[in-house]
């Protein structure tokens, strides 16, 4: 059964700046890769998937956090929120 990028890195304890070094990613791609932000191009999964040992098709790639939830999740909803549709 495929298992998530995060889970996988998480699980052979490899550090993102190890990731960018071996797939010529940049830490911020491959942590939005890892956080479910970002689907990564058919390279970019090769590349890590590489990286990490693993065959493609072993890595549920995808997203796995609505990217449009990011923001609220950081700084939260705001106080007032109006309702225009009116």
């Amino acid at each position: 059964m495929p298992q998530t990028v995060d889970v996988l890195i998480d699980r052979l304890s490899i550090p993102i700046a190890q990731l960018s070094e071996t797939t010529g990613l940049s830490a911020e791609r491959i942590t939005a890769i890892v956080d479910g932000r970002w689907m990564p191009s058919p390279d970019e999964r090769t590349k890590i998937a590489g990286a990490i040992g693993v065959a493609v098709e072993a890595v549920s790639w995808g997203h796995t956090m609505s990217p449009r939830n990011v923001r609220y999740r950081r700084y939260g909803l705001p106080k007032h929120v109006s309702n225009d549709c009116d």
